[in-house]
């Protein structure tokens, strides 16, 4: 069994604009609200400031895929977009067969922005859809319609050869009978990927506040447990199955980027409240950047850089967040690279306790992964290895 190393499985650039026009009740994202006009300008210097900074720490690497995620990249200018882009390639090799991904809403005024950010440089747009049912959006805090999004989605594809779209589920009072017929139809709309969220409710968020004070229900857990096999099943029978726990794709189609996190690989963190993984010395560092965004300019342009944490994993650590990323994929993990950052092999027992029990199992190239009996349990499985 072949042990793939952080380098290998590609280096990434995780570019985050931290503006919304309104902010989701259920959103705990690094993401900000303005009412005044945002100076793009200023902050393309102060990106290309930071990508400059960071390639200074890490030179010589290859970009294999750049993610524009908030926030709201879609509120972005195509030159502000073209001008991030530009810095990253004055200080990294790109590669010829580069992800560039754009999260977008799909609200009528940011999809005829479209055709202008492929011209800048974006060759695959993941959308907020977030529901297929104007109540629910309007519940969940959205701009636009189901209409608009269908609009949307139909000028994605005639833009982009891949695009994506999310969906969330377990909303209040949504029945697995519901959640089928919408996701029946969210499957003829999508390509080749669709990211699937089960409604997780988030401290000092609006929707928690709701939930205090008894005035928000969630699905209980036998109707969740029903939800996430619905979603298994019905992309599963359409060709999408699920990569990831809550990321479904065409075999071969998945998101790289994500992969690039979820098998810990490299990658930069850039923009208010972005964080990264780097490799510089044989040390594995997790930055972490200012969170607010006009704190984080001032810092960029006073020092080069907006980054606040800086800190050097331990093996112990990087073994821990292996596990953690790791076995959320459907391919799991391989165990001999568990052992050589761990410095000791996972505990027999405790996988023979778990495959005793149908949540993991060892696949022919020797890989531990969780099944689809053990994804609901996830955490569960997760903390009973990691102890």
């Amino acid at each position: 069994m072949t042990t793939q190393t952080s380098s290998e499985v590609g280096f990434g650039v995780y570019i985050h604009w931290p503006f919304c026009l309104s902010k989701c009740p259920y959103c705990d994202f690094n993401s900000h609200v303005r009412h005044v006009q945002i100076d793009q300008a200023r902050f393309v210097r102060a990106f290309a400031a930071e990508i400059s900074a960071t390639a200074a720490r890490v030179p010589g690497r290859t970009v294999s895929t750049i993610f524009f995620g908030g926030g709201t990249p879609s509120l972005m200018e195509p030159g502000t977009v073209a001008g991030i882009l530009d810095g990253i390639a004055r200080h990294w090799t790109i590669a010829p067969d580069v992800e560039v991904t754009l999260e977008a809403n799909p609200t009528s005024v940011e999809a005829t922005r479209f055709a202008a950010y492929r011209r800048a440089g974006i060759n695959r747009v993941s959308l907020g859809v977030q529901a297929l049912d104007d109540a629910a959006l309007g519940a969940l805090g959205r701009l636009h319609s189901v209409r608009e999004a269908l609009q949307a989605l139909d000028i994605a594809r005639r833009n982009f050869e891949r695009y994506s779209f999310d969906l969330i589920y377990a909303r209040p009072g949504q029945t697995p009978e519901d959640w089928r017929a919408e996701l029946e139809r969210a499957v003829a709309q999508a390509g080749e990927h669709l990211s699937l969220y089960q409604l997780t409710i988030e401290p000092d968020t609006p929707f928690a506040e709701l939930r205090a004070a008894a005035r928000l229900e969630t699905p209980d857990e036998d109707i969740a447990r029903a939800l996430f096999d619905v979603t298994q099943e019905v992309c599963a029978a359409h060709g999408l199955p699920a990569y990831e726990v809550s990321n479904h794709a065409r075999p071969g189609r998945e998101c790289r980027h994500n992969l690039v996190y979820w098998r810990c690989g490299e990658y930069a963190g850039i923009g208010p409240g972005a964080h990264g993984r780097l490799d510089i010395a044989s040390r594995r560092h997790a930055t972490a950047t200012e969170r607010n965004p006009e704190q984080w300019l001032i810092r960029v342009e006073a020092v080069g850089h907006g980054v606040v944490s800086d800190d050097a994993l331990t093996r112990a650590e990087q073994a821990d967040e292996l596990l953690l990323m790791g076995l959320r994929l459907a391919e799991g993990i391989a165990p001999d690279r568990y052992a050589a950052l761990a410095a000791k092999p996972l505990d027999a027992d405790r996988i023979a306790d778990l495959r005793a029990h149908g949540f993991v199992e060892i696949d022919p190239a020797g890989r531990l992964r969780v099944t689809p009996a053990g994804f609901p349990l996830l955490d569960a499985v997760v903390a009973d290895l990691a102890a």
